[in-house]
């Protein structure tokens, strides 16, 4: 499929340059900024996608790889999400991802998540739908309430097998004794230099293969079966929200445009413009839990 064709190439690096798309794929004139027009749509369309970026998640305290939190340590945090960084130093990548499963695990949804999650229940009542199509890797949508979550980027809450490949939820904590206390981040504090085999490890029967986070690294290409999905809803939807996203990692920067070259209005939230602001019909500047929860509030014209 077309996404996935597109997908392909541009997930050789996860983040690429931001002229992928070249010019705008719709008339260019200055987004709108008024509440009361978003709304006047929002009332009227029936399947909701809504494409959640690191900028959601932050405002519960789950740092991005971006701004005060570019590194970890002494490395800088895209270099540690490889596959080539965990071949490596699995230790120090493991203490690297210990350190933000640890924090995702104990924050809580913010009022961004809490609103998409009480629109998603509160829509399906009346026969319409929400789809969350996330690049963040936690689970504050899950813990929110929300039920139709796609996580293009995986799950800090999932574990994978390199021996066997095997799949699980994994929320303990810590994740294994030797990584207890481990992970701090700051750039005094030396590797803890963990050996494999006391690093997290399969559970099935005759593999105890070495398990690794079950997320995209930089450098890998995304679930099929999950763009294939990702596909269908951008096809389907009559109404886009891209919401705390710097809309400059691929793929998921180019599903706001794909989903606006059909006339479909795409509204973005987020505290600055993105280099995709231009494509969309509506831009509402500042933190998401502000101008999200008004944004998806119950519409006048929606029954009690």
């Amino acid at each position: 499929m077309l996404l996935q064709n597109r997908a392909v190439i541009a997930l050789g690096l996860r983040m690429c340059s931001t002229n992928v798309l070249k010019g705008p794929l719709m008339d260019t004139a200055r987004p709108n900024s008024e509440m009361s027009e978003f709304r006047k749509v929002f009332s009227k369309a029936k399947h909701i996608a809504i494409i959640t970026g690191a900028g959601v998640s932050a405002e519960s305290g789950v740092p991005t790889f971006r701004g005060e939190h570019e590194k970890w340590r002494k490395w800088q945090s895209q270099d540690l999400a490889t596959p080539e960084a965990f071949s490596r130093t699995p230790s120090r990548v493991w203490e690297f991802y210990h350190y933000r499963r640890e924090l995702a695990l104990n924050r809580k949804p913010s009022a961004a998540h809490l609103a998409i999650a009480e629109c998603e229940a509160r829509l399906k009542k009346q026969g319409r739908s929400v789809v969350v199509i996330t690049q963040c890797t936690d689970d504050l949508h899950r813990q929110a309430g929300s039920k139709h979550v796609l996580k293009i980027h995986g799950s800090l809450m999932e574990t994978r097998c390199v021996s066997c490949g095997h799949v699980t939820v994994n929320k303990r904590s810590p994740i294994c004794a030797a990584l207890k206390d481990k992970g701090a981040p700051d750039a005094d504090v030396a590797d803890a230099q963990i050996p494999v085999d006391k690093l997290p490890r399969c559970g099935e029967r005759d593999c105890r293969g070495l398990l690794r986070p079950n997320v995209v690294f930089f450098g890998e290409t995304m679930d099929s079966h999950i763009l294939t999905k990702v596909e269908e809803q951008m096809e389907t939807c009559d109404l886009c929200l891209v919401v705390g996203t710097s809309s400059i990692v691929y793929p998921a920067a180019m599903f706001g445009p794909q989903i606006a070259s059909r006339g479909v209005p795409v509204a973005e939230f987020n505290t600055n413009t993105t280099p995709k602001t231009e494509y969309f019909t509506f831009h509402f500047q500042g933190p998401c839990g502000t101008t999200l929860p008004q944004a998806l509030a119950q519409h006048e014209s929606e029954g009690i």
